[in-house]
Order: structure tokens, then C-alpha cells, then sequence
């Protein structure tokens, strides 16, 4: 079975960004960004947004000539940090890495989300026959996360973990918990014979994984999180939002319509996959995972919020949020969010 290849320049190390921060003049005049994603179909928004050029789009609908510079990091850890050294000007993880960010810059940076990028389950999987429930991982299995102890898949794990078995033991796991990207950890899944036995995955990695017979699910996303709820967001700083009115608004504006362009035809959307990443997957899976009614392309957030009560509960955050308006941009407000 094919795997998404993974284009050479694409994994950038947090390291790597800071360094170049060296040579950079910090934050970006107006008219230029500097856009960083993860993996997978969970950023088909930005991956429409980038084929059809609809930043550039909105720009030249304000009179503005807008550079995009795109990049691609796994992990949140790295992310937030080449956010916070000035790396980059807006970045993309799971709601609980972007609250992180927000419960530490408040009153300095003051960090805070631009929109969904959708919501969509991740599905904790694994290759042992042995394994049904959270209750049979021992010390001898490990989880594959993009991020280990602080990505959106081992947060979303915590907080099951602390349900299962008290909040005193929500990092029970954390030890047995490797950080790999999506590619290599579903490549690692299916083949077997390796450390790895299982992976808190995400689309496509998942449902890929899932076509294998040794590979079975233990628990989804949406199972914690009690129905349909927002996988990844797209955050900045405020100094960002407040010095450049313009750019921001033509990449607010680009996401929203990317989410229309994307509802309307769906099968266009996952060819703009398939071109944007330079996937080996088949036209036809990715046309199936974008057409899955479990998965929703809005800009829209959903039950956010219960990570922000759930995280600020167990410790893990100090500040308490009031609603999910709190951590996001005002021009996300409009909408029915949660």
C-alpha cells in the first residue's frame, strides 16, 4: 500500500526556523505571511487555500500585493515555537497545543486562534490483538504522536486517561509515548515487527492504516470529546492580527471561502489534495475521507471549549477561560462557535 511521499524540504526543524530568525527583521510587514501546516487531510482548507491562491485573491481585492510563504513542520512543540521566536507569522496545531501557547503569552504575546480548520475524529490504533481499551496498553507498547505529552492526540489522550482512571493519573501514557510524524508512524503500524504497535492517528494516516487486517481501532476523538469537534486551528499573535489589518483579513477571508469551494465540490477538493501534497494516495480513498459525514471543513470551532475546562482542570493550564471567544480572534466571533 502507497504512502503519502513526503517532499524533501517539508519536516522543518523548530531549530532550524529560530536560527533563521537570525537574518529575519522579526514580524512581517503588511502584505507578506508566513504559513506553516502539518500533515494530512486535516488542512485541506489550507491546501484549497494554496492551489486556488485565494490569499493572494483577497489580497488584490484590498489593493494589496500579498507574498505567502508556505511551510510544513510536524509536531505542535515545534510549531509554537517557531511562532513564539517569530519564525513564522501563523501557524496550525490541535486546539489543546494552541491553548497552551495562549494560557502562556497572555499579557505578552497574547497568542490567540484565527479559525477552525474542521472537525474531524482521530482514531487511537494499534496492531496488537491484544489490545480493546486504554485499560490494556502496558509498559511494553508504544503510542506514536506527532507530538509526545503535548500534541492534540496525547492531550485528547490525557484527558480520556484521566477519566478512566483519575486525574492524578491523566499522564499515565505520556511514558510510553513516542513523537512521529503521521507518515512514518502509519508506515511503521502497517508494516509491524517495530517498537511502535500502535498510533493516535489522524485522516488520511487512519483510515489508511485501517484497510490493513492487523490494524484495528480503540477509541476516536469524538468518543472523548462527546460528538463532532474541532480537530486542528490556525493561530498568530496579536501583533500580528493588530499591524497587519489587510493581510489578515484577505487570509481570514481566503478561508472561508475555501471552506465554500470545498463543500461545493467535494471531489475537486480532494484532487486539490492529492496536487497540494503531492500524495500517492488513491483519488478515490481521499474522495471517501472527504465526503465522510463524521467530517465537517468549517472555519467554524467546535466543543473547543471542553478542552479549555478539561486541560485548565487537570493543571495543565493556569488561565481559565470564560467561553472559547477568550482565545480566539474577534473576527471568528460572528459565528456560532463552541
Amino acid at each position: 500500500m502507497s504512502l503519502p511521499i513526503k517532499r524533501s524540504a517539508l519536516t522543518l526543524l523548530a531549530a532550524s526556523l529560530a536560527s533563521n530568525l537570525l537574518f529575519s527583521s522579526g514580524a512581517q510587514a503588511e502584505g507578506k505571511i508566513s504559513i506553516a501546516q502539518q500533515f494530512g487531510i486535516g488542512y485541506l482548507i489550507l491546501d484549497v487555500v494554496r492551489d486556488q491562491q485565494l490569499i493572494e485573491k483577497h489580497g488584490k481585492a484590498q489593493g494589496l500585493e500579498i507574498k505567502v510563504d508556505w511551510n510544513s513542520i510536524s509536531g505542535a512543540t515545534a510549531m509554537n515555537e517557531a511562532l513564539l521566536t517569530g519564525a513564522l507569522d501563523v501557524v496550525s496545531a490541535g486546539v489543546p497545543p494552541m491553548l497552551t501557547v495562549w494560557d502562556r503569552t497572555r499579557g505578552k504575546q497574547n497568542v490567540k486562534a484565527i479559525a477552525s480548520l474542521g472537525s474531524m475524529p482521530n482514531y487511537l490504533l494499534t496492531n496488537n490483538p491484544n489490545i480493546k481499551t486504554l485499560k490494556d496498553f502496558s509498559d511494553k507498547d508504544r503510542i506514536a504522536v506527532p507530538a509526545a505529552g503535548v500534541g492534540f492526540q496525547s492531550r485528547t489522550l490525557q484527558i480520556e486517561t484521566a477519566r478512566e482512571f483519575g486525574n492524578d493519573q491523566y499522564r499515565k501514557f505520556d511514558d510510553i509515548s513516542v513523537s512521529l510524524p503521521h507518515p512514518d508512524a502509519t508506515a511503521a503500524l502497517i508494516a509491524g515487527g517495530s517498537e511502535i504497535n500502535a498510533h493516535f492517528s489522524s485522516p488520511p494516516f487512519q483510515y489508511q492504516a485501517l484497510q490493513n487486517p492487523n490494524v484495528h481501532k480503540v477509541l476516536s476523538s469524538y468518543d472523548v470529546l462527546g460528538g463532532q469537534a474541532t480537530f486542528n486551528v490556525l493561530y498568530t499573535t496579536e501583533k500580528f492580527h493588530d499591524e497587519n489589518p489587510k493581510t489578515y483579513k484577505a487570509f481570514y477571508d481566503a478561508l472561508a471561502e475555501a471552506e465554500k469551494i470545498i463543500k461545493a465540490d467535494k471531489p475537486a477538493a480532494a484532487q486539490a489534495y492529492i496536487r497540494v501534497e503531492q500524495s500517492k494516495l488513491p483519488l478515490a480513498l481521499v474522495e471517501q475521507i472527504v465526503k465522510d459525514p463524521e467530517i465537517d471543513f468549517t472555519v467554524v470551532p467546535q466543543r473547543t471549549f471542553i478542552y479549555a475546562e478539561k486541560l485548565q482542570e487537570l493543571g495543565v493550564l493556569k488561565n481559565k477561560a470564560g467561553s472559547w471567544k477568550d482565545y480566539f480572534f474577534e473576527e471568528a466571533h460572528g459565528d456560532a462557535g463552541s
